[in-house]
Order: structure tokens, then sequence, then C-alpha cells
């Protein structure tokens, strides 16, 4: 009788766990709806509506769960603020794209954010055109991920500036002349050699497309 008790209660508290998960990460999902739409977090008392409960006690609650789990933050002035966590996506592990294997699901989260951009004070984004760096798979609409520096290692996809002309292309550098030039990643285009000036701003880091 003891040991059938003890199984009802664990099956009930492991129901309940489950339960206030699922709850939780609607609540989180609503809170991220919300967070796109206005571009700011939702007030206690919108909270109270958007969550459906009845007093702020639980919405305090809520937020410290949210606080210790890393979606939240205080900032500076003591005021809630999201972190890169809050818009992380499920991390699932490794899928082979060769012959099918079982897909063993991960409990992490990945932030695309810290993902792709190492230094997020010296990046930013530019929209590509053209076809001339197709070979490396960056394609006419790409949106691609640049740290501004000065310098480059050769073979670094580059924002360049060769003779007042902006540009995307690859570094090389002449092995007789020591000059350095800009390469496309398409045949059909000629290499870039400098009459002026060739001066780097920037290295690509990522490159982001959308599928339809």
């Amino acid at each position: 009788m003891v040991n059938i008790c003890s199984l009802y209660c664990e099956r009930l508290f492991i129901l309940k766990l489950f339960f206030l998960s699922n709850l939780m990460k609607d609540r989180l999902s609503i809170l991220k709806r919300f967070y796109k739409k206005y571009s700011r977090l939702p007030s206690y008392s919108e909270m109270l509506k958007l969550f459906n409960v009845s007093s702020k006690n639980a919405i305090f609650k809520i937020i410290q769960k949210w606080i210790e789990e890393g979606f939240l933050q205080k900032d500076i002035h003591n005021k809630l603020a999201p972190t890169s966590r809050l818009f992380a996506l499920p991390f699932l592990g490794v899928i082979k794209a060769g012959f099918p294997i079982l897909a063993e699901e991960n409990r992490e989260y990945l932030s695309l954010d810290d993902y792709l951009i190492g230094d997020p004070t010296s990046s930013f984004l530019l929209k590509v055109s053209g076809d001339s760096m197709e070979g490396v798979g960056i394609f006419e609409g790409d949106i691609v991920i640049v740290e501004r520096k000065k310098d480059a290692s050769l073979g670094s996809i580059v924002l360049a500036q060769i003779d007042r002309e902006w540009t995307l292309k690859i570094l090389r550098r002449n092995r007789t002349t020591r000059k350095y030039y800009l390469v496309a990643a398409n045949p059909k285009y000629p290499d870039f050699y400098p009459h002026e000036d060739l001066q780097i701003f920037g290295t690509v880091k990522a490159v982001v497309r959308k599928f339809n």
C-alpha cells in the first residue's frame, strides 16, 4: 500500500512539473511576442493580463525564475532587460547530411548573436548585391556580418575600398610584387589590382540567408 501511494505521488509530482514547465514555456513565448511587437518588456500590470494571473507576487516569482535562468536581467538602473538567451533558439544536436541517422535531442540553447558575432561593438550588417562571391556561398540578397578592422589575413573575405570603390572580395598578395589585390569567387570576374589605393575596412564573419 505504501509503495502504491509512493508511486502515485511520484507520478503526480512529475505531471505537475511537466505542466509547470509547459506553462513557463508558454509564458516565455508570450513575452517574446510582446517584445517583438513593442520593442520593450511588458509592465507588471500588463503581465497580469498576459499571463492570466491575479497577483503581482506571482509575476514577481515568474520574473525571478527567468532571471535565475538567464532570460532576463536587471540593468544599471535596476530595470528589467532581456538577455541574448531570451531570443536564443533550442540547439537540438547534430544532424548528419549524408546517410540518415537518429538525431539525438539536446537541451542546450544557442543565441545566434553569440554564435555569429564575435565583437558586437565593431560588427555591422551589409546586404550583398551581385554574383561575384557565389563560389564561396555568398549570393545576391544575402546578409553578411562584417567585423570592422583595418587588417586581414590572406584569403579572408574583406570589405575593401579599391580606388575609391567599395566591394566585397577575397584578399590576395602577389608573390612577385608583394602587392595586395582582390579576387572574386566567380571565374567570370578578373582579379582586381589597385591603380591608386586599396584599403581594408572589415572582414566577413558570417552569412545569413532566409529560405522561403
